[in-house]
């Protein structure tokens, strides 16, 4: 199962937005405090509409607290037969990689910043090779949170296979010939 990992996200909608993802790809939502809202905010709930319930949601009082739960994972780079396991990349626009020159495994944990300024440097720093990014063009600051976890989240499904998600979808009223 692939993890998505908020680090402090400060708007509501967006964290819904990525619950409900994260529910309809069977993916696992990891939330690293302080969050800019309460969970239980009326705007969570309508953007992840009636599937919250059904959420695989971890939280985190910040940032050390999450590496002391998850301290098997490993970083891009740092790995060796010694170190298998999942990893856990740092999607950020400062990356020198693209998300989708990276082999995602299908345990992997995806961790994205917040809004306002992204996952902290002093993290990135510690991790060069852990660091992909979406291109976009040179003066565009950042993707909207929700947007940009989807692309990287598809990417991650797409390349294991997309586990569990290869039933075809059916017509509401009609059905396919």
């Amino acid at each position: 199962m692939i993890n998505i990992v908020l680090h402090q996200p400060e708007i509501p909608f967006n964290t819904g937005a990525i619950g409900r993802t994260c529910v309809a790809t069977g993916s696992a939502l990891h939330l690293i405090y302080p969050l800019g809202f309460i969970l239980n905010d009326r705007y969570v709930r309508r953007a992840g509409m009636d599937y919250w319930d059904r959420l695989d949601l971890t939280e985190y009082n910040d940032y050390d607290d999450f590496c002391e739960k998850n301290e098997g994972l490993t970083y891009n780079g740092e790995d060796s037969p010694d170190k298998p396991g999942s990893k856990l990349w740092f999607a950020t626009t400062k990356a020198r990689q693209c998300y989708s020159d990276v082999h995602f495994g299908p345990d992997d944990y995806i961790m994205f910043g917040k809004e306002s300024a992204g996952i902290p440097e002093e993290i990135l720093v510690e991790h060069p090779g852990a660091c992909i990014r979406i291109p976009m063009l040179g003066d565009t600051r950042s993707l909207n949170l929700s947007n940009s976890v989807a692309i990287v989240l598809y990417e991650a499904l797409r390349q294991n296979g997309f586990p569990g998600l290869n039933e075809m979808g059916n017509l509401h009223r009609l059905s396919w010939s």
